[in-house]
């Protein structure tokens, strides 16, 4: 089953929307959701194989070694999966749930209606026993849209999280929590804050797959605008802010240009040297995520990491406030 709350209509309305707010503001941004198109989300798979994007690694490494527990420990009903793609390591947890014999449903929410209707065929075929709702949606306004359940375990993994600024992060756990119940579960993946030395890599690497990740935000907006970016104009850079501990992936003009967005009818000057930010990417510690989840009335009761202490999966759940 599939439900629709996102249709291209609106993912052109936002993108529309963003890019007019992002490209007039000073200085420049655009959000990350918009490096996912289908091509966008080829190169991002490739990204999570690459030798120095330690992200995926240390989560399934987390995930395998603690599914049993998790199931055990929240005994949930339903999974949800927030941008949960092609729900590749959720079914780490799905095989623990269904083995720990609680397991009845499984909800994906995602933003790609195509992604998400092949991994619900797909899933639908692997787990016959398990009713699977797909609910096309944005994981930050679309969170009524997930359905009623009781004991409810919400899966948010990836380190996504950290593509939020805190005040998006605090708007986020509080809508989450607006919709379950007390007593119900968040399974959170962060990044760690570590040497910069393992992390700008991660976003930076030799092979220059990121690279072509990042510019293909100015692909789509090309593609759905109408705009003439010259991808060969911007260089690729991931600095590592120190101060507010996270990633920034930027497109650098090498040249003093204009780009013109012809369905909006703006033109927009670049000076030589001039950036756009395109990600942050925050890493965290336990007392700061402990107290962001405090925040939003969860209660974290979990905090594992992988052997070499470079990524989190901590199990939260919704208290009251």
């Amino acid at each position: 089953m599939l439900e629709i709350h996102l249709d291209e209509q609106d993912i052109d309305r936002q993108l529309r929307a963003d890019v007019q707010l992002g490209l007039s503001a000073t200085p420049k941004w655009l959000p990350p959701k918009w490096f996912y198109d289908a091509r966008g989300s080829e190169l991002f798979e490739d990204i999570t194989r690459l030798p120095e994007y330690y992200p995926t690694r240390s989560e399934r490494t987390i995930l395998a070694e603690r599914a049993a527990g998790i199931a055990a420990i929240t005994e949930a009903k339903t999974l949800v999966e927030l941008g949960s793609g092609s729900s590749e390591k959720t079914r780490l947890l799905l095989d623990a749930l269904l083995s720990r014999g609680t397991l009845g449903a499984f909800v994906p929410l995602d933003v790609s209606r195509t992604a998400l209707a092949e991994a619900v065929a797909g899933l639908t075929t692997d787990y016959p026993t398990l009713s699977v709702h797909g609910v096309v949606g944005d994981m930050t306004d679309d969170l009524r849209h997930i359905p009623d359940g009781d004991n409810r375990l919400v899966a948010f993994l990836g380190g996504t999280i950290g593509n939020l600024i805190p005040a998006e992060r605090a708007a986020f756990l509080t809508g989450l929590r607006a919709v379950l119940g007390e007593g119900e579960w968040l399974l959170l993946g962060t990044d760690l804050v570590k040497d910069p030395a393992i992390i700008v890599p991660a976003y930076d690497d030799a092979a220059g797959v990121t690279a072509e990740f990042n510019k293909n935000v100015l692909r789509v907006v090309n593609a759905r605008l109408d705009a003439d970016f010259d991808l060969d104009a911007f260089d690729h850079v991931a600095l590592w802010n120190a101060e507010k501990e996270w990633i920034e992936m930027r497109l650098r003009a090498t040249t003093a240009q204009q780009v013109r967005i012809n369905d909006l009818d703006l033109t927009v000057d670049f000076a030589a040297g001039e950036d756009l930010r395109t990600e942050i990417s925050a890493k965290f510690r336990r007392p700061g995520l402990e107290t962001e989840l405090a925040a939003a009335s969860f209660t974290l009761r979990h905090f594992w990491t992988d052997p070499q202490g470079l990524f989190a999966v901590s199990l939260a759940q919704a208290v009251s406030g």
